[in-house]
């Protein structure tokens, strides 16, 4: 696995994300750059590069080290550092920060600066889409300038509508409107958090779906206008529009229509004249009917689920594909086996309104088996602070079929133990034997509408409560069995023998 142009590549990102990539970019011989900030000084991903460099000295410190993109080119220059991964989130979908790295001859590892540009603007992504012929949902073909004209808009296409930020993303600058009189205000809203997040007040309108489902397809792209998909992806677990709970493949789809739906990937893929990895989002209605959304130009966070079915290195794919090397697979050679569930671990509260928890870990505990797969960029020790996002760990686990994969994970979530912080794993636990997910009868609702089941209560909460109290006594008698420092992983089960 080696490569021919990029020896080295600065990660310019931080966690389980930059761990994963530093793994895949050393097995194929290339030098790993990892960035350390005073924010996170033991961080465990920083145990897993080849070399740590430090930001350059500051006078202003208000952009956040993973955001500032001149001071991340720099690093890069003063390093002779051949390419940047942005891995996801942060700059990961910048068209300036692709574009920079372009202008000082750094490898960016992700899609051109315009197919960045292109595909970040909703309008301009949604003309992409109709030259390709993938279904959309109806509304504006241009931003809405006035109130007037969002009102001409959404009586054109009835309500509800949705409003969203020509720009955005993440659920900011988007409203939806049940009712005609409460459009102007929504319409105000929405432009003032538009200017406010993207510097871009620009919005459009939609019709919107009720209750979908929400289903990604992964397209990889070389530079010789090869086009492929990996499979799709069911991400309708989800809160705020944030995603919780993945799994690979959907249950929703038939396989006729499954066919449909990656072959409009495919197409849109390649009349956007896209290369690296890519994934095009869809919503699913409740009669079986896809429109696109959006498509996100990078890694996305819950990658790994396809890994699992296809037995594919996403990041190897992606780095190759830098390299200018076409892709290794064909479309029929893609082989997918079983079924794959990825849960987000986060250091949320879920009995106080998922609210974020902060604290130092003081234990962990991780199941174990050919089956399970963690990825996390967490130790016992690190301090979880409200400087980065709520993700501490990542359990994919992979199934014969959506039965079996529902089963291991339930056993792998009760398996999985972490000490000092509040997690999600109880509603995790919880989402996992609801009936309706077990039957795969759910939508983007279903974590709104079943919130007061959701509520795990552990069976076993007073034996568990004596093994934590247990444990305590320990911590304060005996030193801890030595761990190794590349996954720092405490095994409770360990320590108690």
């Amino acid at each position: 696995m080696k490569t021919n142009n990029i020896q080295s590549i600065l990660i310019a990102n931080r966690g389980e994300i930059a761990i994963r990539i530093a793994k895949t970019a050393k097995q194929m011989g290339i030098k790993t750059y990892g960035i350390y900030t005073t924010k996170e000084p033991n961080a465990l991903y920083l145990k897993t590069v080849d070399e740590i460099v430090d930001f350059p000295a500051r006078e202003k410190n208000d952009i956040p080290e993973f955001l500032d993109i001149d001071n991340l080119v720099k690093i890069a220059i003063d390093h002779s550092i051949d390419a940047i991964h942005p891995g996801y989130g942060y700059l990961s979908e910048n068209a300036l920060f692709a574009q920079k790295c372009e202008q000082e001859n750094i490898i960016f590892i992700g899609p051109s600066s315009e197919v960045i540009q292109n595909m970040g603007n909703k309008l301009i992504a949604k003309e992409i889409a109709r030259k390709a012929n993938v279904p959309m949902l109806s509304g504006s073909s241009e931003s809405i300038k006035s109130v007037e004209g969002a009102k001409k808009v959404a009586q054109s296409i009835g309500y509800p509508v949705i409003i969203k930020a020509s720009a955005g993303g993440g659920g900011r600058g988007m409203r939806v409107v049940y009712k005609h009189e409460d459009l102007e205000a929504a319409y105000k809203a929405a432009t003032h958090e538009a200017l406010t997040a993207f510097n871009d007040d620009s919005v459009f309108i939609e019709k919107y779906v009720e209750n979908p489902r929400h289903i990604e397809v992964q397209i990889v792209a070389d530079n010789q206008g090869n086009v492929i998909h990996l499979g799709e992806r069911e991400c309708s677990i989800q809160r705020k529009q944030q995603k919780l709970i993945e799994e690979a493949p959907s249950s929703a789809l038939s396989p006729k229509k499954r066919e449909e739906i990656t072959a409009a990937a495919i197409r849109l893929a390649k009349e956007a004249n896209y290369s690296s990895l890519g994934t095009v989002e869809f919503l699913l209605d409740y009669k079986g009917d896809f429109f696109f959304m959006e498509m996100n130009t990078r890694i996305q966070v819950e990658h790994p689920i396809t890994e699992e079915i296809t037995q594919l290195d996403l990041v190897e794919l992606q780095l190759n594909i830098a390299n200018n090397k076409p892709l290794p697979i064909t479309q029929k050679e893609v082989k997918f086996q079983g079924w794959a569930i990825e849960c987000r671990i986060n250091a949320e509260d879920i009995q106080n309104n998922f609210t974020p928890s902060t604290g130092v870990i003081k234990a962990i505990r991780v199941p174990e088996g050919n089956h399970i797969r963690i990825e996390s960029g967490v130790k016992v020790g690190s301090e979880i602070t409200t400087f980065f996002d709520s993700m501490i760990m990542k359990l994919i686990v992979h199934g014969k079929n959506r039965k079996d994969a529902i089963k291991k994970t339930e056993k792998a979530l009760n398996e999985l133990y972490i000490k000092g912080i509040k997690t999600t794993i109880p509603f995790h636990k919880a989402v996992l034997t609801h009936d309706d997910f077990i039957d795969g009868d759910f939508n983007t609702s279903f974590v709104q509408e079943y919130a007061d089941e959701l509520d795990f209560t552990e069976d076993n909460e007073d034996v568990a409560a004596a093994v934590y109290v247990l444990a305590h006594y320990y911590d304060s008698y005996y030193k801890p069995p030595q761990i190794n420092p590349t996954t720092d992983y405490w095994s409770l089960n360990n320590k108690l023998k």
